[in-house]
């Protein structure tokens, strides 16, 4: 490999946290980029933290200006400027095994630019894996392991605008580009992943659940499933609840929920259970969710090379959103657990309102089930993908089970210090770093990686929805264009 520099001894180095060499050229030596060093031990891996540029001549502040424009012109003081990179030891590589740096490289050893081959092994990637970007500073593709990234989980992080949704996107069409792909199931609350559906490569491997496609179906419902929409149901009223159940269904195999508020009406429980029971039922039918069918079936739902998108954006209601992601993940999770579908990789998008950290149970209805997702999920191979732009509003014991986290730009602190309470992988240095992230910049750390990489993510393949992301001017354009058609319509038909 190309020899960028020697090793040099200043400020109590070199030693096993960090070491500074002399670059030879100053071309390519960027903060960020990866350097070797040949040891007995082995390859120490090191990545430039910081290029210091040092003169001689220009090191006494008082001569320089002592001398002003007269030091430039009589001296050669552009021959003494040196480039001085400090670098952090991240590794030993030897034999294939990554190992602690216990032993520091000696004064006068050449630092080489990186093999390509070495840091592929180094990090992790797989030739054959999903890719989600390239490292800038080398230019190599960036590729992970599906079971490495999602089996123990994965929580993609940062602010809106920073590119969470973009990253989810580029994800799905590595999924669905794969010759045999697990079942991919996204909880939409605005409807960005329609366009799967629109696309001509992924078109007919995507099923969109809009409104009209999505009820849940009455008699499949057991009084505890009804305490899980209704949190405030006492032990002794789910008791009662269940009683009336059993006898309807010994009547009938299908009702709806009229007919289950009828069934209590004409039961002869006591008058407060009864009343209560009534009224609760009765809000939720008026939410038009229920009925005695069920849509869509877990069948249709989880297929395998199938992406499944759960639009919820004509939902207005939080409390109506919780309710069907709740009921549709414990039929999935139950499913899976007894082998009736293949397995699951579930992407949540704006995860905090699904898993909140601090709200009570009334208003946090389908916390339970993807907190009991997020422990037991990798036993079964039901894998989650936590999506979220307020990680601090996010439940703890969903976030700290993802092994894996994606963090694009984050700015607000309460936000870092969540994460880094979370995330065991989670450096001082990715904390200090995240504030002043591009947009479409993302550290990986965690699971899927040996160790924290940052990583340009790639352009999607699919079309982004266009009408969530305009401009303010772009939206009012074409509200009064929109407007300007339907009243020229309206006149043609006159």
């Amino acid at each position: 490999m190309m020899r960028i520099g020697k090793i040099i001894s200043i400020k109590e180095s070199p030693n096993c946290e960090k070491f500074f060499f002399v670059a030879e050229k100053p071309d390519g030596i960027k903060k960020g980029r990866f350097v070797q060093i040949r040891t007995e031990e082995g390859l120490i891996i090191g990545r430039i933290s910081n290029l210091i540029k040092t003169n001689r001549y220009l090191m006494n502040a008082e001569a320089v200006r002592s001398f002003g424009e007269n030091l430039f012109n009589q001296f050669p003081i552009d021959r003494w400027e040196y480039l001085v990179a400090e670098v952090t030891p991240l590794g030993l590589f030897s034999n294939g095994e990554q190992k602690r740096v216990t032993f520091p490289p000696s004064p006068g050893q050449e630092v080489e630019d990186i093999d390509k081959d070495i840091i592929k092994s180094f990090f992790g990637f797989d030739e054959n894996g999903l890719e989600i970007g390239e490292m800038e500073t080398h230019k190599i593709k960036v590729k992970l392991n599906m079971s490495r990234l999602f089996q123990k989980h994965l929580a993609i992080l940062a602010v809106s605008g920073a590119g969470k949704s973009h990253l989810a996107s580029t994800l799905i069409e590595e999924l669905l580009k794969k010759p045999i792909s697990p079942s991919i199931v996204v909880i939409d609350p605005h409807g960005e992943y329609k366009s799967f559906s629109e696309d001509g490569e992924f078109y007919l491997k995507t099923k969109v659940f809009g409104k009209e496609q999505i009820s849940i179906n009455v008699s499949s419902l057991s009084s505890l499933n009804f305490s899980e929409f209704l949190p405030q149901m006492s032990s002794v009223q789910r008791r009662e609840l269940e009683k009336i159940i059993q006898k309807l269904k010994e009547i009938k195999k299908k009702y709806d929920m009229n007919e289950l508020i009828q069934a209590i009406e004409l039961s002869e429980i006591n008058y407060k259970t009864k009343s209560a029971l009534i009224s609760w039922l009765s809000t939720l039918h008026s939410t038009g969710l229920f009925s005695d069918l069920e849509k869509p079936t877990i069948e249709e739902l989880a297929k395998v090379n199938q992406l499944s998108v759960i639009d919820l954006s004509e939902f207005i209601r939080l409390k109506d959103k919780q309710i069907l992601v709740t009921h549709i993940l414990r039929n999935l999770f139950d499913a899976r657990r007894q082998g009736r579908i293949p397995p699951v990789i579930l992407f949540i998008e704006e995860a905090h309102q699904f898993v909140p950290e601090s709200k009570e149970k009334e208003f946090a209805i389908s916390r339970g089930i993807i907190e009991t997702i997020a422990r037991e999920g990798r036993k079964f191979n039901f894998s989650l993908v936590l999506i979220s732009q307020r990680p601090i509003k996010l439940s703890a014991t969903a976030l700290s089970q993802c092994n894996t986290f994606i963090l694009l730009r984050i700015v607000n602190p309460y936000d870092i210090r969540h994460i880094m309470e979370s995330c065991e992988a989670m450096t001082s240095d990715i904390a200090n770093s995240l504030p002043g992230l591009k947009v479409g910049e993302a550290f990986i750390t965690g699971e899927a990686i040996n160790y924290p990489l940052l990583v340009k993510v790639r352009k999607r393949k699919t079309k982004e929805n266009v009408e969530l992301g305009l401009k303010v001017e772009e939206a009012l354009k074409k509200f009064v264009e929109d407007s300007k058609k339907l009243k020229e319509d309206i006149e043609a038909f006159k």
